[in-house]
């Protein structure tokens, strides 16, 4: 049973560190809120493009949950767009295809991939975010 007193302190702790995720947590669907809030706090932000359909976003998937789940990373705001319907989205991030990858330090976008599958290289990437 959990008391009430370390209900509220765990969800003010929570709280304090969104819009980040846990580690090894999936990403959280993009919204321009969440974005802008991450940027403002001058976040690592790593912006994934997918398709349930793409087998280079399923190749990617156990390479940023395993980069998710780093202590270097614990900051790292990480967030999907939907590739069949976010398109405002992509026109914004100026992504032409699934499977991209983009990588921001605050507002300042700082490497971009798209169709990778290379732990080594998917991983410096998102290095470049903190």
């Amino acid at each position: 049973m959990i008391h009430r007193r370390t209900f509220i302190l765990a969800s003010a702790a929570i709280a304090a560190a969104a819009p980040s995720l846990p580690a090894g947590a999936a990403a959280q669907r993009f919204t321009q809120a969440a974005f802008a809030a991450a940027q403002a706090a001058g976040k690592p932000i790593l912006v994934e493009v997918t398709a349930p359909w793409c087998p280079t976003c399923r190749a990617q998937q156990p390479i940023l949950q395993k980069l998710t789940a780093e202590p270097r990373f614990r900051d790292l705001v990480f967030l999907s767009v939907d590739f069949d319907s976010q398109k405002d989205v992509l026109r914004a991030l100026n992504v032409q295809s699934q499977s991209t990858l983009v990588v921001f330090k605050g507002r300042q976008e700082v490497g971009r991939s798209a169709g990778d599958t290379s732990a080594a290289s998917i991983t410096a990437l998102v290095a470049k975010s903190i």
